[in-house]
């Protein structure tokens, strides 16, 4: 089928705004997939996807609708995340398509990730065909719904197009504005065969499989691609389309959206947003690719198993491969042996990829405290960069240590006010303003310390929202802070395993409950144990592990009381000696049990 004639969209909106159920519908009406095959969250693959309802990875593919106007289109939809730790997923999607559809809740109305898709969708200058979905409920505003696309996205009211992917209202409207309003494939014109590798998996019979958008030119089997970036070539052994399956094909041609299998075996030699071309006619200039994403949130992976170590490596690698928001490097623990330091987006991203690797790779893992990156400006004006507690400099040498902020737009029910400026005062972070959205809701737009919102903050927004609230964010600039490494002692002795970085005011709270936790698993050990938290030199709090105490006068029957308490002398005279020379060995499960409660 001609350029003129396909449609490449996608598919954006707030989580849980019923973007996949859409999709469903799509898929229905163009008779790509049959009633009898077609089962809900359809493009959702990943049993992780169907288990939490929400889309983790961006899905591609082709269907074929017959227009009112006569002619056929071949429409290549990508259904994309909702959540802001996979806003990066949702930016490669766009950068493979002219058109976005923006869904908007009927009766939750303009969120704060419809906001962020909606300006990434423009800043791509990208036709965004605004839709109101669920209308069908009985709580649906639609007047509320029509005065906040205009005021908060300044997109026209009359351009949007009422629907349920429900019930299945609006769905045929929604294909015309596609093929109408949506423009023909863009840079088709180019010279020299471009496809812009968006995504990509790793088959063990078939190597790395490359999922590209053709801009300009042809590709098929047979052919010697080229990747841009590092000027590798290889043959390419097989292309085609998503049917939502993988789909042979003769030819991929320009503005298609399909996968490319090669000689490729390594994960390491394809990289998301290369641009691949013709070795006999390469292209000059690349397609814009993505901007490089840098992670925000880091802890160490270790496999519980120290035999799985290469298991996990492997499993990492793969992960690596079609999610280029995640990295990874290699580090060791004197608690935990060989692992991996890794960074991640966010704390939901970080929990998906330990449960992918446990399920899909059968590695047991054990993380770290999470942790983000510091900068420590030295006396002389040297900045390192630290990620893991553990390599922080000596206080002595460190002038400031400044942290990330993150900018957040927080919107929330008028109610629920005082409980979120209380919140946000209690994670060390600043309301900027507020904005009034409509008679019931209000955005809060706020700046906050990033390791205060690592672990609790969602849970906690949720709770004095009752489940209202959403947040959108992005990096923001570093501060200087009061910031301290606090260290557990065992018996004396550092384990490094538990070292965080944390705000001196909150350092003793949080000794106190890492000390009382590890006091309640750590077993009896022979002799009595002391557990510290402790910044510097100096001990902020301490719990103790009790002693396993031998009954040694069991055989002592009667007689003489003297006898009984020279026994218990004789035992307690040892104890102070294997204090002096004993270790304490803490079972690998204290490790995983602490660290996974944290």
């Amino acid at each position: 089928m001609d350029a003129p004639l396909t449609r490449n969209f996608c598919i954006i909106a707030h989580v849980d705004h019923g973007k996949t159920t859409l999709s469903d519908r799509l898929l229905q009406n163009t008779h790509t997939v049959s009633d009898r095959m077609l089962h809900e969250q359809h493009l959702d693959s990943m049993d992780l996807e169907k288990e939490r309802g929400i889309t983790i990875k961006s899905h591609p593919v082709t269907m074929i609708y017959p227009a009112k106007d006569g002619r056929t289109y071949k429409l290549n939809l990508m259904d994309t995340p909702g959540h802001v730790d996979f806003s990066y997923e949702v930016s490669r999607c766009l950068a493979a398509c002219e058109g976005a559809v923006l869904l908007v809740d009927a009766s939750q109305g303009v969120e704060a990730q419809t906001v962020a898709n909606a300006h990434l969708a423009f800043a791509q200058k990208l036709k965004v065909i605004p839709v109101i979905n669920k209308i069908d409920l009985p709580s649906a505003n639609l007047e509320l719904c029509m005065s906040q696309l205009e005021d908060i996205l300044t997109i026209p009211a009359g351009e949007a197009i009422l629907a349920s992917g429900k019930s299945g209202i609006g769905i045929v409207e929604i294909l015309e504005a596609i093929v109408t309003r949506v423009p023909p494939p863009r840079w088709t014109d180019y010279p020299q065969v471009r496809a812009l590798v968006f995504d990509s998996i790793y088959d063990s019979y078939r190597g790395v499989i490359a999922y590209a958008r053709m801009f300009s030119g042809s590709l098929r089997a047979g052919d010697v691609m080229m990747l841009m970036t590092t000027g590798q070539k290889s043959e390419i052994k097989e292309v085609g389309v998503f049917t939502p399956k993988m789909e042979k094909r003769d030819i991929l041609q320009q503005g298609d959206v399909g996968y490319i299998v090669s000689n490729i075996k390594n994960t390491d030699e394809i990289k998301t947003g290369d641009t691949i071309t013709l070795a006999a006619k390469p292209a000059r200039v690349m397609l814009p690719g993505y901007k490089e994403v840098r992670p925000m949130v880091f802890c160490g992976l270790y496999p519980i198993e120290s035999s799985d170590y290469e298991k996990l490596k492997a499993a990492l690698g793969r992960l690596r491969l079609n999610d280029s928001a995640f990295v990874y490097q290699q580090e060791s623990s004197v608690a935990l042996g060989f692992g991996f330091r890794c960074g991640f987006l966010g704390l939901l991203h970080m929990e998906i990829i330990q449960e992918r690797i446990r399920r899909e790779h059968d590695v047991e893992i054990i993380s770290t405290y999470p942790s983000v990156v510091y900068k420590v400006v030295k006396h002389g004006g040297e900045t390192v960069e630290v990620d893991n507690p553990v390599n922080l400099p000596d206080p002595g040498v460190i002038e400031q240590i400044l942290e990330p902020t993150l900018r957040a737009s927080i919107h929330i029910p008028n109610d629920s006010m005082g409980d979120m400026l209380a919140l946000v005062m209690e994670k060390r972070g600043t309301v900027e303003h507020t904005h009034t959205l409509d008679a019931t809701r209000v955005m809060m737009s706020c700046v906050l310390p990033l390791n205060e919102i690592l672990v609790d903050f969602n849970d906690r927004l949720k709770g004095v929202t009752h489940g209202y609230g959403s947040m959108d964010y992005e990096l923001g600039d570093y501060f200087v802070s009061d910031l301290v490494k606090m260290e557990i002692l065992v018996n004396g002795e550092p384990v490094d395993a538990f070292a965080s970085i944390i705000h001196r005011n909150k350092a003793e709270a949080r000794g106190r409950e890492l000390c009382k936790r590890l006091s309640e698993i750590i077993p009896p050990q022979m002799f009595k144990i002391a557990l510290q938290a402790a910044i510097g030199g100096k001990i902020i709090a301490r719990e103790s592990v009790r002693a396993l105490r031998k009954d040694v006068t069991a055989k002592c029957y009667g007689g003489d009381i003297s006898r009984k308490r020279k026994l218990l002398e004789k035992q307690k005279e040892g104890k102070q000696k294997m204090k002096l020379i004993g270790k304490v060995s803490i079972p690998p499960d204290t490790f995983i049990k602490v660290l996974r409660n944290n």
